[in-house]
């Protein structure tokens, strides 16, 4: 199926097909994404546990900066969706210089600031001694260096998204495939110094991965500009337009709040983990790393989902894209349980391959196989309530998204986890089992929610009729 009528089917026809075609190249895209973070765990998983614990101790940090700007990129997408259903292609290309121009202005700001408070927010961690001295330092050497590259990281996360809204997601596939196959082939020689090359350590990983991205949005740029695959963006499109800057603002804030919200969650809960031994923290982040390849059928169903509303909403068709909803929610329920049944089965395995002969390697394995198993319950709940999700934000509807992962984490999560963990004496179990609840909590209230259809509302009404009328006269 060409790009072209995939656009023009997200709003008429069957929902399969366009479901399908919006949906394998985000599964693939996020599958690439977790590549990264695969290819840096193993090589230093080769390295040290410790390199491996110094990951799970300074993504969360990353996540919380990088997801301010975020929203920002989400409102981006959801207002292309929109435009791009109403058929004011003017409107979507304005939409999209302003997005990249603003975020991109944002990651310079967050990359500074990130940089200089490296080490006074991994000072907020109540570490365990021996991961205060081994861990934590590791930390701050990748954290530093990551944050110099952050607005490349901003350059690719803001070309997928316009894409996504406009309803092309092979394009971005295409770059991220790119991107990822150069990070792999670097980690090893920057992390080990092979060749004519330094050895580097952590910093080389991180290196790696922002000299991928740097490459990623440049050639994100180009499609941009110089090429008719998605959103027509001219560079007049850049200047600052308070409007529609206005529109990004109302849009993104509560995206931003809610992926903010979100890290701070995940900061919260390293910081509990971090009171244990540096065994636990790295089989907690090599668990993280491996829930996030269950993510990647419910990211990519959730953000297709999110396209099919946003589009179909735009062109007045709610029923349409309440049916949409439903169908993702069906497929992602499924294929995550199917999932989950394996990882129940083969924990050990699965984990294993994660860890070379190195210290800590034994202990590492056995928690992390339990955390595995025990997470593996909520699997199909992640799937409904990442589609779900979805169509909240594809209806521009950000603050009911943003209250359900409020409800998901600060409800369901983080205070579960400290009462298992710490008052109910648990444990590293009662993480683990914590950590399961809240997403089977925020899938079952986000369900029932939706139900009520009272988000079938656009945010472009007047301004998409407005775009339609100028772009006539011009």
């Amino acid at each position: 199926m060409s790009e072209t009528r995939i656009e023009s089917s997200i709003t008429e026809g069957g929902l399969i097909r366009p479901m399908v075609a919006l949906a394998w190249p985000m599964v693939v895209i996020q599958l690439l994404q977790v590549a990264y973070n695969i290819a840096d765990t193993v090589w230093l998983g080769r390295l040290s546990a410790n390199a491996v614990g110094a990951l799970s101790l300074a993504f969360p940090i990353i996540f919380f900066l990088i997801s301010v700007g975020g929203g920002f990129t989400t409102a981006g997408s959801i207002l292309v969706a929109q435009y791009t259903g109403a058929d004011s292609e003017s409107s979507a290309g304005e939409v999209a210089g302003q997005t990249l121009s603003f975020v991109t202005i944002l990651a310079v700001v967050l990359g500074v600031l990130g940089f200089f408070l490296t080490g006074p927010m991994l000072a907020l961690f109540p570490a365990d001694p021996a991961t205060t001295r081994l861990v934590i330092p590791l930390a701050g050497e990748y954290m530093r260096v990551f944050f110099l590259g952050l607005p490349f990281m901003f350059g690719f996360f803001v070309f997928s998204s316009l894409m996504r809204g406009y309803g092309n997601t092979r394009t971005p596939m295409l770059v991220m495939v790119i991107s990822v196959a150069l990070n792999v082939m670097l980690d090893p020689v920057l992390i080990f110094g092979w060749g004519p090359f330094p050895h580097l350590g952590i910093q080389g990983a991180a290196i790696a991965t922002i000299f991928s991205r740097f490459v990623a949005s440049i050639v994100g740029l180009y499609v941009l500009f110089g090429t008719g695959a998605g959103p027509a963006v001219h560079l007049r499109h850049l200047v600052p337009d308070l409007s529609l800057i206005r529109e990004l603002v109302d849009v993104g804030l509560p995206s931003a709040a809610e992926q903010s919200m979100s890290s701070v969650a995940m900061i919260t809960l390293t910081a509990m983990v971090a009171t244990f031994p540096p065994a636990v923290i790295a089989a907690y982040g090599l668990g993280n790393r491996l829930i996030s390849l269950v993510f990647l059928p419910a990211m990519g169903l959730g953000r297709a989902t999110n396209t099919m509303v946003g589009q179909n909403l735009g062109a007045g068709k709610p029923d349409r894209a309440e049916r949409a909803v439903w169908l993702a929610v069906k497929v992602s329920g499924g294929v995550l349980l199917g999932i989950a049944v394996i990882a129940a089965l083969f924990p050990h395995a699965i984990v294993g391959v994660f860890l070379g002969d190195v210290p800590n390697a034994a202990p590492t394995i056995a928690y992390g196989a339990s955390y595995l198993r025990i997470r593996s319950v909520e699997f199909a709940f992640i799937g409904v309530l990442q589609v779900i999700l979805g169509a909240y934000r594809g209806a521009g509807n950000t603050k009911t998204a943003l209250g359900f992962s409020v409800v998901t984490l600060w409800l369901g999560r983080v205070p579960t986890v400290y009462f298992l963990a710490f008052v109910a004496g648990l444990g590293t179990t009662g993480i683990w089992i914590g950590m399961a609840l809240g997403n089977i909590v925020g899938a079952i209230t986000a369900g029932l929610w939706f139900t009520r259809g009272t988000w079938k509302r656009t945010v472009i009404d007047e301004a998409a009729a407005t775009a339609v009328d100028g772009g006539a006269d011009e």
